[in-house]
């Protein structure tokens, strides 16, 4: 009997549970053909304080602890020696969840034998210049990899106009989402809207998700709604810098606008689930454009009818199950927002395409599966 194959799949986000999902769906969806062990850091510097990996009960991956140093930095952390023996012996291919010019990119492609594949992701979708000695690493870890994986359709098409890249095969896969954490939940998301003080019916809310800064056009949607003569209310969730601002804006919409801060991951989904309009009107700056929009995905799991902005990889992550509009134009998003506002029959069509695209294309499983496939390509091309 042909034993499976063994795969290793190495990340500094799996110092994370969460993050965990991507190794424990391809070791569930591999089962019987794939033995997935995940390598993470025994902890990790986080934005606020030191992660400490936690081994949850029910993970279907073989979870390895390794040591990391020097992680305050993302583009100069490495792994420890240990990471050496993770990588040898009976291995099929090696998944590496590090940006090929990081150092501990670098460091698993020269650990990773010569004899094994070595598949790398990234999600760069910016044309950027590398400082040596992150320009070095980044030419070795394409020359020695076997296949590279993009985090949106829009990082692989930008890549590939890099040297060595379109010499390799590669794969554009989403981000995924656990449809049923995420889900519609109408009454989870009544509730949610109470414990804001929102106890009577009221007209629609327009909902927004994510970090409070410019580029993810938080003054845009601002705008957009001081043009609305159609009745709303609106949901902000989320944090950051443009805290202040939002909450003087919103202190000109009394009883109309709520602001909420420190929302656990999950109680995300009751959050959506008490929106009925996602917005995502990021907004392309010279350093930074949208790599995927997970919160779309969330929304769509949720059933939750979403707008978004031309900007990067969101068009892609919408497709035809949203409305996707110019990322600077004010007056385009007021006239979409006041058409889906006025129209329950139109937010009902966009939840339900929104739903079935995040089902088809985001859940986990279905990008696990889109992983195996690519490596089973890989493995047969050599």
């Amino acid at each position: 009997m042909k034993r499976p194959r063994r795969l290793v799949t190495v990340s500094h986000s799996y110092v994370v549970s969460l993050n965990r999902r991507l190794a424990n769906e391809l070791a569930r969806v591999g089962a019987g053909t794939w033995e997935v062990k995940a390598v993470a850091p025994r902890s990790f510097q986080g934005d606020l304080s030191p992660l400490l990996l936690k081994r949850d009960e029910g993970e279907a991956a073989t979870l390895e602890a390794v040591r990391a140093f020097f992680s305050r930095s993302l583009h100069a952390f490495v792994y420890g020696p240990e990471l050496r023996g993770c990588l040898a012996g009976d291995v099929d291919l090696v998944h590496s969840w590090e940006e090929p010019y990081v150092l501990a990119g670098l460091e698993v492609a020269l650990l990773t034998p010569r004899r094994t594949p070595l598949v790398f992701c990234s999600a760069q979708n910016l044309l950027k210049r590398y400082p040596p000695p992150f320009a070095q690493a980044e030419r070795f870890v394409i020359q020695r990899a076997s296949g590279w994986v993009a985090w949106g359709e829009t990082v692989k098409e930008l890549l590939t106009t890099r040297p060595g890249y379109a010499a390799r095969p590669a794969r554009a896969i989403p981000m995924g989402v656990d449809v049923e954490l995420f889900r519609p939940h109408r009454a989870a998301g009544e509730a949610f809207l109470r414990e804001q003080g929102w106890d009577a019916p009221g007209p629609p809310v327009v909902g927004y998700l994510g970090r409070f800064v410019q580029e993810k056009g938080v003054p845009l949607l601002m705008a957009a709604l001081d043009r609305l003569q159609t009745p709303w209310r609106a949901l902000f969730v989320g944090g950051g810098p443009l805290d202040g601002a939002l909450r003087a804006w919103a202190s000109h919409h009394e009883g109309r606008v709520r602001i909420v801060t420190g929302v656990p991951h999950g109680d995300v989904p009751r959050a959506l689930n008490a929106m009925d309009l996602l917005c995502a009107p990021s907004q392309t700056t010279p350093r930074w454009k949208e790599q995927f929009g997970r919160m779309l995905a969330e929304g769509f799991a949720c059933g939750v009818p979403v707008l978004g902005s031309d900007s990067g990889e969101i068009p892609r992550t919408v497709g035809d199950a949203g409305l996707v509009l110019p990322e600077a134009d004010v007056p385009a998003w007021t006239a979409a927002l006041a058409r889906l506002l006025e129209s329950p029959e139109q937010r009902r069509e966009l939840a339900a395409r929104g739903r079935e695209r995040a089902v088809t294309r985001f859940a986990w499983p279905v990008v696990a599966r889109a992983h195996l496939d690519f490596f089973e390509e890989v493995l047969a091309s050599r």
